[in-house]
């Protein structure tokens, strides 16, 4: 029997405060050694264009063990009215193998992707951090805040989207939930002058955020891009900023927002500081003044799907929430 879970049944049970203690120990379980957690395979389909990517990962601290298997359709919602990306997770028990839970997991994936944001920025932003500024206003965008609100003082908020009904929604949604002032902005610029956490949260394919517009001591989570031909941040950004990538294996292998600059002889690879797991576990400081620029940049890893998962299963098994069926 395995049980069940849609993506309502998953929402009821997972909360970003638990999400980001989950995540956290999976970095830190990483950095230790104690995960084995290939790079994802991707699948490439030609027409119509769409490509799925496969993420195992074992956590031997948190004893999760799964897969995730996420697809990304660009025509879908135009041509099948579904969404872009879609995501089921496969859990498992790690002392048998056998099969667990079968989950819907593109919720996991939002959750879990702010989460991973929520711990960078627990240890690189600065503690009084109050205003954020959000460049994008899809459910990514809308975890990041949260998770950031969820590790800092934060009181006001300003969101960019290029299309007014999404940035103007996205601020009374966001205010209401979170119970601060967030305010819908006409250009990019405005969402990031003067904030000390700035959210790249965007399906931009070219820079969206100028380091020129980064205030002295900003931290910045960059989790929009993921490939090697998209970037959202410009190259001033990129090397006015201390950098902490969540996988240097994987950065370099996919981060265009590092890789360009890179191939331009703006950086080097030495300019990337440090794993998120290295200042988790302290091996290294995470900021090093208050004015200091520090930019995480996210790929987003299955050792967040994995760990995310457990939790997901212990608490809807708790609750009694899901369907258990024969496989």
């Amino acid at each position: 029997m395995a049980l069940i879970l849609n993506r309502e049944e998953v929402a009821s049970v997972l909360t970003m405060k638990d999400t980001i203690e989950a995540v956290e120990q999976a970095f830190r379980d990483l950095a230790e050694g104690k995960a084995e957690m290939p790079l994802r395979s991707t699948i490439r389909v030609a027409d119509p264009p769409g490509l799925i990517n496969v993420m195992p990962a074992y956590l031997g601290t948190l004893g999760a063990l799964g897969m995730k298997l996420v697809s990304s359709y660009p025509e879908n919602p135009g041509k099948h009215r579904m969404p872009t990306v879609q995501a089921t997770i496969l859990y498992s028990d790690h002392k048998t193998g056998k099969l667990l839970a079968v989950m819907e997991g593109g919720y996991i994936t939002a959750v879990r992707t702010g989460a991973a944001s929520g711990v960078a920025t627990k240890y690189m932003a600065r503690r009084n951090a109050a205003a954020a500024g959000v460049l994008g206003s899809g459910i990514q965008a809308e975890t990041q805040l949260e998770a950031v609100c969820a590790v800092r003082p934060i009181k006001s908020a300003r969101v960019f989207s290029p299309t007014p009904a999404h940035r103007e929604s996205f601020a009374k949604r966001m205010s209401a939930r979170l119970g601060i002032d967030v305010k819908p902005v006409a250009e990019a610029a405005e969402a990031v002058r003067g904030c000390d956490i700035v959210i790249a949260a965007s399906s931009a394919k070219t820079p969206i955020l100028k380091g020129e517009w980064l205030r002295p001591g900003a931290h910045i989570n960059g989790i929009g891009s993921h490939s090697t031909d998209a970037r959202e941040l410009d190259e001033i950004a990129v090397k006015r900023s201390k950098v902490v990538v969540d996988s240097m294996e994987a950065a370099m292998r996919e981060a265009g927002d590092l890789l360009m600059p890179m191939a331009d002889g703006v950086i080097g690879k030495d300019h990337v500081y440090a794993e998120l797991g290295e200042l988790v576990l302290g091996r290294k400081a995470g900021r090093g003044g208050d004015d200091e620029i520090t930019l995480f940049k996210s790929q987003g890893l299955a050792i967040e799907d994995v760990s995310t998962a457990k939790l997901v299963y212990e608490k809807a098994k708790a609750h009694g929430k899901g369907s258990e069926l024969p496989i």
